[in-house]
């Protein structure tokens, strides 16, 4: 089994403190270790895009998210 990284047993021992939730299985652990990898493509990102490149704008944003009422 490869090792995890150092960042799982601090953000499990994390979200047992603020939920009161254990990781409900090794799937759950697993995904908790390629969380690393990802915050590591979301900071080779940074400085590189804006809110603007896309959407447009934020108010073009809002207005694709919004619910409509029934």
């Amino acid at each position: 089994m490869p090792t995890e990284p150092d960042l799982v047993l601090p953000t499990m021992e994390a979200i047992r403190r603020w939920s009161g939730v254990d990781l409900p299985n090794a799937a759950a652990r697993h995904g908790l270790a390629d969380f690393t990898a990802l915050l590591a493509e979301l900071e080779a990102l940074r400085g590189s895009m804006a809110f603007e490149d896309e959407p447009s704008s934020f108010e073009a944003a809002l207005r694709d998210c919004r619910e409509t009422g029934a």
